[in-house]
């Protein structure tokens, strides 16, 4: 029976023992094949899930420095953090359609904090100066009190710069005052321009009181303005004479009660304003100490100089009711700046004395005399401060020159300058009884290499040589118009003294 069986079924069942042996080692084999097909099905979606991630994540990467910049303002900051856990869902479905801008966006918010904050910074001390500057001089009138709160008193006046003012400079125009020395007419002398003499000094913080020539002789009725010094003062006093004759619709009720026209050769003068009977005088006086001659053995005559004694025009400083006291640039002179046989004090005469220490037992000499004789219930007493030269390549005497120079500087290391002489000044008047006001103009000075002479201190062609220029004193209508109504704001916003109310 068993050789009955047919060949073919069995040979059909050996490949299928075959193949139900090898189940368990081919089945391991092919199975990864087979999961890796049925993934590839499903690759496209796990793609657009892994896809939307990183999108969200970089559309919302900016949403927190977008949240930053509300934080700026108060109000904002405490409600922007708690909508955070909840806002991204929906912040996430409109930030998805840019995709391309959430990139950019890192970058930027990470400058944009440092700069912000500067912005303020930088705004904020500029914007106070901008509005006492402009306002004030358009707005400010004559009156005492409304002359800005501030007054000198409560800002530093001399602390400002000089606005151009085309409207309101000059106070008088070039060529109509006649009390103008020749050395000072610049433009009667041939100056071509004139932009110097519409500049306009404006303090920083506060406001100066608008000018007025008429005011300042009511307050100068039944009164004496003196100026006492050098020719720097006698170039202050020729701009005082001009600025108040403005307010004069008689110009011929002001005088000069002597008869006197002003010269450098004279050293005093007196000019009446007959309608305010008030007067306004110059008395010269270098150094505010005694100058004096010694003999030698062979009789001749050398000058000295004696530093603790006041000197003889004293006198008449006693009788005014305003005093301007000044004195500096004599002091880098010559025989003053060498001190050799020059300064006496006491009978001492020294061999050799430095002219610093000189100049300041000088003005310890004058402030002594000021606190002894001089009564603040009746008097107002400024000292004028140091007047800044502008010689390039040389001083007075050697070459140096300032022609060509048509506006104010407004950098460079003469700007911050103050010279030791005006530290002196300081200490004396800081020492003193005697409430004496500083007209500190170092500072506006140092601006104003325009405002000199230089070349035209004299008319025609008798015009100064090159070589010899004057870039010390000061071209009329021009620097000295300042001081003048710093004077004048002086008056208008301190106290006065008692015995003015009861004239």
């Amino acid at each position: 029976m068993l050789l009955s069986i047919p060949r073919l079924p069995w040979r059909l069942a050996v490949p299928l023992l075959a193949a139900f042996v090898s189940v368990p080692f081919v089945l391991p084999l092919a199975l990864p094949l087979l999961l890796r097909s049925s993934s590839s099905g499903s690759s496209t979606s796990s793609a657009v899930t892994s896809r939307a991630l990183s999108l969200h994540r970089l559309s919302w990467l900016p949403s927190p420095l977008i949240r930053t910049a509300p934080t700026v303002s108060p109000p904002r900051a405490p409600s922007s953090p708690p909508p955070v856990p909840s806002a991204p869902p929906k912040p996430l479905m409109q930030q998805t359609t840019p995709p391309s801008p959430p990139p950019p966006p890192p970058p930027r918010p990470a400058p944009s904090p440092p700069s912000a904050p500067p912005k303020p910074l930088m705004q904020m001390p500029h914007s106070p100066p901008p509005q006492p500057q402009k306002p004030p001089p358009e707005t400010t009138v004559d009156g005492d009190n409304n002359a800005g709160g501030t007054g000198t008193g409560a800002c530093d006046v001399y602390d400002g710069e000089w606005v151009r003012d085309e409207e309101a400079r000059p106070l008088y125009a070039p060529g109509t005052c006649p009390y103008v020395d020749e050395a000072y007419a610049c433009a009667a002398n041939g100056r071509p321009d004139s932009g110097y003499t519409r500049w306009r000094w404006a303090p920083r913080r506060c406001s100066l009181p608008r000018f007025n020539a008429t005011d300042f002789l009511e307050r100068l009725r039944g009164k004496r303005l003196m100026l006492v010094g050098d020719s720097m003062n006698r170039n202050q006093f020729e701009s005082m004479l001009c600025i108040l004759r403005e307010a004069l619709p008689d110009k011929a009720r002001m005088f000069e009660t002597h008869g006197y026209r002003i010269s450098k050769g004279r050293g005093y003068f007196v000019f009446k304003f007959a309608d305010y009977d008030c007067t306004v005088e110059f008395v010269r006086s270098h150094f505010l100490v005694r100058e004096g001659v010694r003999f030698n053995r062979q009789r001749n005559s050398n000058p000295i100089l004696q530093i603790d004694r006041i000197d003889k025009t004293m006198s008449r400083w006693k009788k005014a009711d305003v005093l301007v006291f000044n004195t500096g640039h004599w002091w880098t002179h010559g025989k003053t700046a060498r001190g050799k046989n020059y300064y006496k004090e006491g009978d001492t005469l020294y061999p050799q004395f430095d002219s610093t220490e000189a100049y300041r037992r000088a003005l310890r000499t004058w402030a002594r005399w000021i606190d002894k004789n001089m009564d603040p219930a009746r008097s107002v007493v400024f000292y004028r401060g140091y007047s800044t030269a502008h010689f390039r390549g040389g001083d007075w005497d050697s070459g140096g020159s300032c022609n060509g120079e048509t506006e104010p500087t407004f950098k460079g290391a003469i700007i911050d300058s103050y010279p030791l002489k005006m530290r002196i000044v300081e200490e004396a008047v800081r020492r003193m009884w005697f409430p004496v006001r500083l007209l500190n103009v170092t500072s506006l000075t140092n601006f104003r290499r325009d405002g000199h002479p230089s070349v035209y201190g004299k008319a025609g062609d008798k015009k100064v040589s090159k070589r010899k220029q004057d870039c010390s004193h000061w071209c009329l209508p021009g620097v000295p118009d300042a001081w003048n109504e710093l004077i004048y704001a002086s008056l208008v916003l301190e106290s006065n003294p008692v015995a003015w109310k009861n004239r």
